[in-house]
Formats: structure tokens, C-alpha cells, sequence
């Protein structure tokens, strides 16, 4: 019989905001659509360690990776200085995927600087780009094959940071060509690589992209916030996708993340945990392991973390 996972977690996405500090601009009211996620409105409400351990108490979450969160691009070091301020008794944001313009001319200080926080374990640059500009993220398209921006990407090794790659499909065949161009960085895709068309050609475009991006030893992949793309979510539209990360990157290559509070528009946090819960439960429990916990603890650097038990504060 199939046996659910039930070990500790290590949630590898999720963002923390406090609007009353006022550095999020993509979620001021007057703000535009962004990413194809629908209707903002829900997530205009301050997210904080208490309102995340209130959405995963029925999950053995014993860490978390907080992501960047559009914080004001001018003030990166910011949003990291007020992680710092937070309460980490429950393991809440106990490792931090912080935002480096890269192409700026500063972009080495700024390196330097967040590398300082121990937390600090990545650097996230949304590189995603659409014709239609309420589906963008990014600015511009093309940014991963500047040189400036290549030249950014170059300084991170020295700090042992991975790099989160937040692409659309369209953009990973040019992925798949920057690990191959930086082989001794670690990458990690997010959100699946954001199969945002979801028709025939566009979940092939997808799938076959992936394939290739996989084919790159340098390149974990994050399984999380499947929603964003799929309102109309059911248990058998988002198992195909889930397989077939895990087909391409293997457990050992692939972590589950809630993607949460932006994940909260179209499922709950027990929808998402349980989904992925059920979708693996014919694995091995190793490979749960890996999928749950093992493969964020690696590559995130979450090196005191034991199964079970919770990071020092």
C-alpha cells in the first residue's frame, strides 16, 4: 500500500512581508497584474513568521527558505536586514534566497555584503519575460545572455550561493545554455519553470524544455506553486507536472515548496502539502525523504538540521 509521507519538512519557497514598512511596490493597490497570477488583492495583507506556522501546523515543518519578496529593488539589503529582525524558534526563514541586481555596476559589493548574513545561502534575479506584459516579471528580455549580467552570475561561486532561475518556458532552452555556460554554479528552478500556457503546444514546449534544463547536473528544481497556473487545480491536473519534474531531475535533484502566502491564492497550504503528499506516496520513503526534506537541507545549506529536530535560533 502506498504510505504518505509523514517526516520532517523543509519548506524550500515561501515569502514573509509586513506592508506597513512599505517596500513591496508589486503590491501596492495601484499596481498591475504580475505573472498571470490573478486578483492580488488576497495577498495585500502583512505575512509573518506567526501567519505562516499558522497555515503549516498540521505539517512537521522544521525549516523554511524564504525567498525574495519584490522587496524595492533599490534597497535589496533591506528586505535581508529584516529577516534578521524576526523570530526563528520555529525555523521560520532559517535560510534566505535574497535579490542581487546583477547586471548593476554594484552588483559585487552588494554580493559581498549579503554573503555576510549567515542565512544568506542564494540569490534570486527574476529573469521571466513575456510578450504580454501583464505576465512579466522582468523588465526586459534577454537578461541572461548579457554580459554584465553574466558577469554577476560569475561572482557567486566564490560565495558558495546557489542562484534561484525564475523562468518562463519559453526561456529554457536559453537557461539550459547558461549552465552550461557556468557549470560549477548550482541553480535551482523555480516553480516547476512556470508552465503558465497550458495547452498542447504549450505544456510540450514546457516538458521538452525541461527535459534538456535537466540534463545539466548544476540544476535543481523546486516543485512548488503549481496553482499559479492551474486555477482550476485538481489532485490528477497537477500530478503529471510533479512527475514530470521528478522524472527529469530525480528526488535527489528536486524539493517540494509551498510558495506561500503567493501560492494561498488558489489552494491552502494542507491542499498543497497533502497533493504533494499523495502524488509521491508510491515512491520510496528515501525518495520521499529527498523530495521533502534531504535535497533543500543540501543544497540550502541547512547543515545543523538533524531528522528529526528544529535549527538553533
Amino acid at each position: 500500500m502506498p504510505k504518505p509521507y509523514a517526516g520532517p519538512i523543509v519548506d524550500a519557497h515561501h515569502h514573509l512581508w509586513d506592508l506597513g514598512l512599505g517596500r513591496h511596490p508589486w503590491l501596492a493597490a495601484a499596481a498591475g497584474d504580475r505573472g498571470g497570477l490573478g486578483d492580488l488583492g488576497p495577498l495585500r495583507q502583512n505575512y509573518l513568521p506567526q501567519d505562516y506556522a499558522r497555515d503549516a501546523a498540521k505539517h512537521d515543518v522544521v525549516a523554511t527558505v524564504h525567498v525574495e519578496a519584490g522587496w524595492a529593488s533599490n534597497d535589496c539589503l533591506g528586505e535581508t536586514r529584516w529577516l534578521e529582525t524576526l523570530d526563528k524558534a520555529q525555523g521560520v526563514a532559517a535560510r534566505y534566497v535574497v535579490h542581487v541586481p546583477l547586471a548593476n555596476p554594484e552588483a559585487a559589493m552588494l554580493i559581498e555584503a549579503q554573503a555576510a548574513f549567515d542565512r544568506v545561502v542564494g540569490v534570486r534575479d527574476i529573469l521571466s519575460w513575456d510578450p504580454d506584459p501583464a505576465r512579466r516579471f522582468a523588465t526586459r528580455d534577454g537578461i541572461m545572455d548579457e554580459p554584465a549580467w553574466r558577469a554577476g552570475l560569475a561572482l557567486l561561486g566564490r560565495h558558495r550561493l546557489a542562484f534561484d532561475l525564475m523562468v518562463f518556458p519559453r526561456q529554457l532552452a536559453g537557461a539550459a545554455r547558461l549552465a552550461a555556460a557556468f557549470p560549477d554554479q548550482q541553480f535551482v528552478l523555480n516553480h516547476c519553470g512556470s508552465p503558465i500556457d497550458r495547452d498542447a503546444d504549450g505544456m510540450l514546449l514546457w516538458r521538452e524544455g525541461l527535459r534538456a534544463l535537466s540534463r545539466h547536473d548544476n540544476v535543481a528544481i523546486k516543485i512548488s506553486d503549481l496553482v499559479a497556473y492551474d486555477h482550476d487545480w485538481t489532485l490528477d491536473s497537477l500530478r503529471p507536472v510533479v512527475l514530470h519534474c521528478i522524472d527529469c531531475f530525480g528526488p535527489g535533484r528536486a524539493m517540494f515548496g509551498s510558495d506561500f502566502p503567493v501560492a494561498g491564492l488558489h489552494a491552502s497550504f494542507d491542499a498543497v502539502y497533502d497533493g504533494f503528499k499523495a502524488i509521491v506516496a508510491d515512491l520510496s520513503a528515501d525518495e520521499q525523504t529527498a523530495l521533502f526534506f534531504g535535497s533543500a537541507k543540501r543544497i540550502y545549506r541547512l547543515d545543523e538540521l538533524s531528522s528529526p529536530g528544529l535549527l538553533p535560533a
